[in-house]
């Protein structure tokens, strides 16, 4: 127990670090990959292009390899004054929103397309035959893919304590360069930190599932 009480203040702030980063990065997400899901069933080919080329790049690469591009590519091409920390919210926020992405467009997928005629038929556009008809429809089959998703982007974020982020994933390497701690206590108390921001997700989204779901 000394590791948590000589050490509170720090692991406060490296909780409070990841929550904030956990949640501002889902927040990215969320939106820029309903965005994406948009685009690629949109009737436009230059949207849907754009989709497919964002989420196959996305997807495809290493989330490190996309830390050192937002974290040393932006400013060198002028983009400066932006803090470790909206790095690293920038780089977690679109390495999620790919797969947010697919499992919003899987959603929308399991809509049956007469509804979407239908709404057409009326004069409805794209736009709200989307935002009216199919994604409200869409978002109770993907609510459980994204809490997953969520879930992994708050690990994720251990990776932010390589970039200069205050979280959790910092505190374990400064206890670790500490002397006299037990490696093995330190690993526990910061499990158990993820294993509280981990169960709150997954209980907010079993929460929502519950309140969206259909009677049968």
């Amino acid at each position: 127990m000394n590791v948590l009480s000589d050490n509170f203040a720090m692991f406060r702030e490296g909780f409070v670090g990841t929550v904030e980063l956990t949640a501002l990065s889902a927040l990215l997400a969320l939106v820029l990959g309903t965005l994406v899901a948009a685009f690629r069933v949109s009737p436009v080919p230059a949207l849907r292009a754009f989709g497919t080329a964002w989420v196959t790049l996305l997807r495809n690469t290493p989330l490190v390899l996309l830390f050192l591009a937002v974290t040393l590519g932006l400013p060198a091409l002028g983009l400066k004054g932006w803090s470790s920390f909206w790095l690293a919210v920038l780089a977690l926020g679109c390495y999620t929103s790919a797969f947010i992405c697919e499992a919003v467009r899987s959603g929308i997928n399991t809509v049956p397309v007469g509804q979407a005629e239908a709404a057409r038929s009326i004069g409805m556009t794209f736009g709200q035959t989307l935002g009216h008809i199919v994604l409200p429809q869409a978002v109770r089959t993907a609510i459980p893919p994204i809490g997953s998703l969520l879930i992994a982007l708050a690990k994720n974020t251990a990776i932010a304590s390589g970039f200069n982020v205050t979280e959790l994933g910092s505190v374990q390497k400064t206890l670790n360069a500490a002397s006299g701690y037990n490696i093995f206590v330190i690993f526990l108390w910061i499990a158990v930190c993820y294993i509280l921001i981990t169960f709150s997700i997954s209980g907010l989204f079993r929460l929502l599932e519950n309140r969206l779901a259909v009677a049968r």
